[in-house]
């Protein structure tokens, strides 16, 4: 899982070598094959090819189907996650990708690709929303979730944000996380969110090691928000968050981390506190 930006060499060195050396396929709804000799100098692979699959119709040829099926390592491009949701949920694409999961092919993507990977996701099928904006309203037009497009090994009850940092993205995902809770999607609510330029590499056990360069957050919270209504600032307190970076690590499935920077985050009335000792939100 990698937050977007420059590409992480690592984490597709690290998918590489789950795959055997096997076949590499992108798929992306936009764009071009660049990925293909990008990839292809990272190591070796029996061929890398690029899916530019931009309609339902598309996601329903069995040329496609097939190469997906047949994919020994998939890896989701960035670009816009509501095109991924609007033209490849519930198609016959969607479950070829389902399928590799029984065969533990290494699965991942970056910015929008990181997006689609967990349980639960943010769309963004009416633009984008920025932190502010879903503190103060949580039900805004534009915070709109969704879930089940794929069902992956460690990221059920999950949902996933990029270029966290960068783009100033807390409050929105612990508005995210607060949805999740008061619409009884979850009884736990979690979510994994990585900086630009920094990949998650999670292993069948749940066991997750850091690529690059910045920071990943593993967020957690079980009680419901005391306020979360239409055109009213959110307030929901005590949201576990563990930070790691460098040789940190995570273990998804205890939900625990090693040499990381543990603290809470609350929102008050649609801003955000933070427990840490310079207050500081990251």
């Amino acid at each position: 899982m990698v937050g977007g930006g420059t590409d992480v060499e690592a984490a597709f060195q690290w998918m590489i070598k789950k795959s055997g050396g096997g076949d590499f396929v992108v798929i992306r709804a936009s764009g071009s094959d660049a990925y293909n000799p990008y990839i292809k100098k990272l190591g070796k692979l029996d061929s890398v090819e690029t899916l530019i699959i931009k309609s339902r119709k598309a996601a329903s040829e069995q040329f496609v189907i097939d190469k997906i099926r047949n994919a020994e390592a998939l890896f989701i491009a960035g670009g816009d996650q509501g095109n991924y949701i609007n033209f490849w949920k519930g198609t016959p694409m969607a479950e070829a990708i389902q399928s590799l999961v029984e065969k533990k092919v290494p699965i991942g993507g970056t910015s929008a690709g990181l997006a689609v990977l967990g349980e639960f996701l943010f769309p963004a099928l009416f633009d984008t929303i920025t932190s502010k904006e879903a503190l103060e309203n949580p039900f805004s037009q534009r915070l709109v979730l969704d879930k089940h497009f794929l069902k992956l090994p460690n990221l059920q009850g999950i949902i996933t944000d990029s270029h966290f940092v960068e783009r100033d993205r807390m409050g929105r995902f612990v508005a995210f996380l607060a949805r999740l809770k008061n619409d009884d999607w979850v009884k736990e609510a979690k979510g994994i969110a990585i900086d630009r330029e920094t990949a998650v590499l999670v292993e069948t056990d749940g066991s997750a090691t850091l690529a690059g360069k910045n920071a990943a957050y593993f967020l957690r919270v079980s009680n419901k928000p005391e306020v979360c209504a239409p055109n009213r600032p959110l307030t929901y307190r005590d949201i576990s968050v563990y930070k790691i970076s460098g040789t940190a690590t995570f273990n998804l499935a205890n939900w625990r981390g090693n040499s990381g920077i543990a603290y809470s985050l609350s929102a008050e009335k649609g801003f955000l506190v933070s427990t840490q000792s310079n207050r500081q939100i990251y």
